[in-house]
């Protein structure tokens, strides 16, 4: 079965770099060590465990200080390796306005990109925050997907403060005022969004526009009531992604096997509603 997977970070030493001070948080967090590998380490994880990656970059420039990991950087991975990396989503910094609708342009007429990925709590925004509205009237107009970080993080969990992050940015409610003021958007929001899970939940249901994909998370530990809507209700708007490297790949399809899921329900959440709603 054709498994796409939606949200991939390149997983290399720049990238661990671009995270700033959160690194040695997140060993702690998913209680292993958190290092960067080789791209053709990363390209056999993802040959060994036959997905085809979508990448995900990433920009902190305006919270932490670090070099991005670029549009112009994925994009360049993603051609690198076209038979297992079939796309990436960009990342822009809505604090740097101008700029970053100049990336947006860039990334979607010039590289290709499939849309964008937005972590707000560590950019520190919300999605429905009408300063940021221009940005996403720009990613609208140029009928690219916004794929966006939903419920608690890893980042920043157990610093003082949580470095000054705020996990009321990714409150699903966001996400509801953003579909219903951008109708023609794709939105696809990322991860199960605990703690708000059946908020999450109402989110998708009632927003035509808005899709889930379910990374990030051990799907043994995926709450019940999103286990049974997943394979009813759901199912034609949950996709699959594993916020690669976060956890190994063996043990994701391990336990998504075991929720025991019709093939037919399985082909839709691994390829068939990615294929649907992003044209993978």
């Amino acid at each position: 079965m054709r498994i796409i997977d939606l949200h991939c970070y390149p997983g290399t030493q720049e990238w661990i770099n671009a995270q700033g001070p959160y690194p040695a948080e997140l060993a702690r967090y998913w209680k292993r060590e958190w290092t960067g590998k080789t791209e053709e380490a990363v390209l056999k994880d993802f040959e060994d465990a036959g997905v085809q990656a979508v990448l995900v970059a990433l920009d902190l420039e305006t919270t932490v200080a670090t070099k991005p990991v670029t549009n112009e950087d994925v994009h360049a991975m993603w051609k690198r390796h076209p038979e297992r990396i079939i796309q990436a989503w960009g990342a822009v910094e809505p604090a740097k306005g101008e700029i970053a609708m100049q990336q947006v342009k860039k990334a979607v007429n010039e590289l290709g990109l499939i849309g964008f990925h937005f972590h707000p709590i560590m950019q520190h925004f919300a999605v429905n925050d009408h300063r940021y509205y221009p940005l996403f009237e720009v990613i609208n107009e140029l009928k690219a997907a916004v794929m966006i970080d939903v419920g608690t993080t890893g980042m920043g969990a157990g610093m003082p403060g949580g470095n000054g992050a705020r996990i009321r940015h990714a409150h699903p409610s966001a996400i509801d005022d953003l579909a219903a003021d951008f109708p023609n958007l794709k939105i696809i929001m990322a991860h199960p969004g605990w703690p708000w899970v059946d908020e999450t939940t109402a989110v998708c249901l009632h927003k035509g526009n808005v899709y889930w994909e379910m990374s990030g998370w051990a799907p043994k530990y995926f709450p019940g009531n999103l286990k049974v809507d997943m394979r009813g209700r759901l199912q034609d708007k949950i996709m699959f992604g594993s916020d690669y490297p976060s956890m190994p790949y063996e043990r994701i399809l391990k336990e998504w096997g075991e929720l025991g899921y019709k093939d037919e329900v399985m082909e839709k959440i691994y390829h068939g509603n990615a294929e649907r709603i992003l044209g993978l």
